[in-house]
């Protein structure tokens, strides 16, 4: 049996999207668009890892997206009835690449391979998945900075034949559901995303991560600023920061948002998250309570605000911890 992590990331949301799997250092691979959402980067990241491993007698999927696997594994077929429509009459989003991901499962089923599905919780430490989290994120920033993110070996060595079709069929999938967030469904799914579970006739044909609330987003957002990939670019980082943004750091030092963007540098070491709170303003508001691990840990808080759709950070603030 195979296991591999998948994972998507959307900065903005819609916005710059990435996708990645991870098997291990040998077979991982990464991709994305320009523009596209959260559930276009989960969807694609399944999808190019049921191209590359095809052969595979029984491969075992870990994701921290239940949209994902409930999609997969338990709405298709009711969406199918229904001509590819939700409960409500309205079209399913993204269903380019659930079609593709449709046949693709039948092609395995007949072929007498077993695919299953596992949700694993994000940023929990799970090896796999962080790993499949950071390709994913570091893709998005790579097309946030018009570069192309490295693709990876594929799976031990295979063409890379399945990330242009699953890029393919996303650049079609992305541009509608960016339109629908764009008119407001975005909005209205993002609200709804603080419910985690239900059963498949309340959630049927919802197009939002169910499992990823508000603040996994946002701490998507905070660990991107900790990357050198996003520190090593002053644009990168002005696009995650609110017009006013200040913020008093752990050295006592407070800064104004062109102080920061004139010096700002990738780190001196690598810096870790630790997630200690998330607590919700309002709706378009969401405070975090984090602790930087590294050479010089701190506690810390980061306010994060909503506008347009778009999560950008307002003010932070760091603490020396003892």
């Amino acid at each position: 049996m195979i296991t591999a992590a998948a994972d998507g990331s959307s900065l903005g949301n819609p916005g710059p999207t990435g996708w990645g799997w991870y098997v291990d250092d040998e077979r991982w691979a990464a991709g994305g668009q320009r523009q596209g959402t959260n559930n276009i980067g989960e969807l694609s990241a399944v999808l190019d890892l049921l191209r590359q491993s095809e052969g595979v007698d029984e491969l075992l999927i870990l994701c921290d997206s239940q949209y994902v696997i409930k999609a997969i594994t338990q709405w298709m077929p009711g969406w199918k009835r229904k001509g590819w429509r939700k409960a409500d009459g309205k079209p399913v989003l993204n269903r380019e690449l659930l079609e593709e991901l449709d046949r693709l499962m039948e092609a395995r089923r007949r072929a007498g391979g077993v695919v299953r599905f596992e949700w694993v919780k994000g940023h929990a430490g799970h090896p796999l998945n962080e790993a499949a989290d950071r390709l994913a994120n570091g893709a998005a920033v790579a097309y946030q900075q018009g570069r192309v993110p490295d693709a990876g070996p594929g799976f031990g060595g295979v063409t890379g034949a399945g990330s242009s079709a699953a890029a393919s069929a996303a650049t079609g999938a992305g541009a509608a559901e960016a339109a629908s967030a764009a008119t407001g469904a975005g909005a209205a799914g993002a609200a709804s995303a603080r419910a985690t579970t239900g059963e498949a006739d309340l959630f049927d044909g919802l197009d939002f991560p169910l499992d990823e609330p508000v603040e996994a987003e946002v701490v998507r957002l905070e660990r991107s600023l900790l990357t050198d990939a996003v520190r090593a670019d002053a644009a990168s980082v002005a696009a995650l920061l609110h017009p006013e943004w200040e913020e008093i750091g752990a050295s006592g030092r407070r800064w104004s948002r062109d102080e920061l963007l004139a010096e700002v540098a990738p780190l001196p070491a690598p810096v870790e998250l630790e997630l200690l709170a998330a607590h919700e303003v309002s709706p378009e508001a969401l405070l975090i309570v984090w602790r930087s691990v590294g050479d010089e840990p701190a506690l810390r808080s980061s306010l994060w605000v909503r506008e347009g759709g778009r999560w950008r950070q307002r003010f932070h603030q760091g603490t020396p911890e003892r």
